[in-house]
């Protein structure tokens, strides 16, 4: 190269970010989301931020990030149902090829999501998950346990064996989103559940993929409710065994 030719531009063989949507729900998680914003701009991507009925943020705050939607549910819905409001607005562009979600709280690295994005196309995924290190020091017990059940579960249950059921980190392809958004119904934590048992049913392209587990010592902005909450994903993965069984049943008799 002489001095006179410019630099390279970067290539990413496996596709452009800028093809890819990100979809950030929060509910009053704090400063927190504007960190993780601002990591996501780094990478190039479309951002999508999604207010579900915050009472500790106002619009103001998120001023200083050009070409930002943000959506605001005027009252708290629950995550699965922030998520589908963020994969409406995301699909009526069709420049979008492919649709990524994470958590507002810090615990996934936006900084991760060039290499997810890269293995997302390389595999040809549908649904791709980052999946959490439980074995490493400073996971909570109660989310070490509580994966590892609903992992064995899934597998028992769907014949599928998935490292992390769990993970709020993800990425959907055009055809998947379409379908989650059509047959998905907004709720809590159980729609992230419903939409893994909705790949699996639907022979769609499942995969995942390693990512960093970040806790931050002191973090309290998650709303997961163990009683409650565990129980609505215990009951929707139960929901999707009971209608597979049936369907086998019904393609053996015909």
């Amino acid at each position: 190269m002489t001095a006179s030719q410019p630099p390279p531009e970067p290539t990413d063989p496996n596709g452009s970010i800028r093809q890819l949507a990100a979809i950030v729900p929060f509910y009053n998680v704090g400063g927190l989301v504007i960190g993780v914003i601002q990591g996501l701009k780094k990478t190039g991507c479309h951002i999508i931020a999604v207010d579900d009925g915050s009472t500790d943020l106002a619009p103001r705050d998120f001023g200083f990030v050009d070409g930002l939607d943000c959506h605001r549910i005027t009252h708290n819905m629950g995550k699965g149902h922030a998520i589908l409001v963020g994969l409406e607005s995301a699909l009526k562009n069709q420049s979008f090829k492919a649709f990524a979600v994470l958590d507002a709280d810090g615990q996934h690295d936006p900084a991760e999501l060039p290499r997810l994005y890269q293995a997302f196309v390389r595999n040809g995924s549908d649904l791709l998950i980052g999946a959490r290190d439980f074995a490493q020091p400073g996971v909570p017990f109660r989310s070490r346990f509580g994966n590892l059940m609903t992992a064995r579960l899934l597998r028992w249950m769907l014949g599928v064996k998935l490292p992390d059921t769990q993970s709020g980190y993800r990425i959907m392809s055009r055809r998947f989103a379409e379908a989650v958004l059509e047959e998905i119904p907004g709720g809590r934590y159980e729609t992230e559940m419903a939409i893994v048992g909705l790949a699996i049913r639907g022979n769609y392209q499942l995969d995942s993929e390693p990512i960093r587990t970040i806790y931050e010592p002191g973090n309290r902005t998650s709303h997961f409710r163990k009683v409650s909450d565990s129980w609505r994903v215990y009951r929707t993965l139960f929901r999707r065994a009971v209608a597979r069984k049936h369907r086998s049943r019904g393609a053996t008799s015909e």
